[in-house]
């Protein structure tokens, strides 16, 4: 059963989500991110603006194959091949169609109440299917 695990307090969603990509690939993890195109267009851009020390592999998916070789794939659809990467990271506000097919889930939630509502919508739609969930609150861990 795929691990689901809530990240909650970030006080900016994709400067967070590039820090979690940077430690997850050092640690030997292929993540999948779920976002709208807007923030997808934003990541990869910060992806490459980083220094070189610190770039960091990634694939876009366009909507034709996405490059699996690629650690990390940016995706505003979630393909079945990129099950292969084991973890997906939503950053949408809505529970990811076939997350299940993911060894982990992550869903990253930032300060905004708005956001912090949708992510509570999640939690309970995961929770009606039987998923127990990980909750680890951002503001506790000092990612301010």
């Amino acid at each position: 059963m795929t691990d689901v695990a809530f990240h909650f307090g970030a006080p900016n969603k994709l400067e967070y989500v590039g820090r979690l990509l940077r430690k997850a690939v050092a640690r030997g993890a292929r993540l999948t991110v779920l976002a709208v195109p807007a923030q997808v267009q934003y990541l990869d851009a910060s992806l490459w603006a980083t220094s070189p020390t610190d770039f960091l592999v990634h694939g876009v998916d366009n909507g034709a194959s996405p490059d699996l070789r690629c650690p990390v794939v940016l995706t505003s659809k979630v393909h079945p091949a990129l099950s292969s990467h084991g973890v997906l990271v939503n950053l949408t506000h809505e529970m990811p169609e076939g997350f299940d097919v993911f060894d982990r889930v992550i869903e990253v939630v930032s300060v905004d109440e708005e956001d912090r509502a949708t992510a509570r919508l999640r939690w309970k739609q995961y929770v009606q299917l039987g998923y127990a969930i990980q909750r680890h609150d951002l503001k506790l861990k000092g990612a301010e």
